[in-house]
């Protein structure tokens, strides 16, 4: 099983931020990326990568604990930016202190209860709204996203969700996320 942990934002933040971004795709070079759909929108705190089923119930104990450790907090969807230019994100802003605390717990607990936690990057909050597929110069986005502050909202659950790949070879298709487990935080 694919799996992460992850902080999925509610509907209103969300569609907020699409109406935000909804002019990006006019830009020069849009038709070159690869936008990911609202539906899947998150905020991904540990990739756990191929998880073998037989840890899962270690796991969702430990992400169970994990999640109990910190309490509920205040994002709000800010700014933008860009990995190179393959990847662009928009941030978040509020008690991101709490956050990265949250993802730390949550790679610790899936490391002790033996996965293999994906350790090559610093948590860096973002929600990666597109990907490259072509050669595209991502600046004018990022900058297009720089001024933008959304409403705040509050993180009450840690998810771990489920990533299947597109299988069918269709250009295009996207991955599919499903929720495998939700806990709230605080106790």
């Amino acid at each position: 099983m694919r799996l992460f942990a992850a902080v999925v934002p509610p509907e209103t933040p969300v569609a907020e931020l699409a109406g935000a971004t909804a002019a990006l795709r006019g830009l020069p070079g849009a038709d070159r990326l690869r936008w990911t759909e609202p539906a899947g929108w998150h905020f991904t705190l540990a990739f756990l990568g191929e998880v073998d089923p037989a840890l899962l119930p270690e796991l969702t104990e430990r992400l169970g604990r994990a999640a109990h450790r910190h309490p509920p907090h205040e994002l709000r969807f800010a700014g933008g930016g860009r990995f190179g230019d393959r990847i662009l994100w928009v941030g978040a802003d509020g008690e991101r202190t709490i956050l990265r605390d949250l993802a730390r717990s949550a790679a610790a607990g899936a490391r002790r209860a033996g996965v293999a936690v994906d350790a090559t990057h610093d948590f860096h909050p973002h929600l990666t709204l597109a990907r490259a597929a072509g050669p595209v110069h991502l600046r004018p986005y990022a900058e297009s996203l720089a001024g933008f502050s959304g409403t705040p909202w509050t993180v009450h659950r840690l998810e771990l969700m489920r990533s299947r790949l597109p299988g069918g070879g269709v250009p295009g298709e996207r991955p599919r996320y499903e929720t495998v487990a939700v806990w709230e935080l605080g106790g």
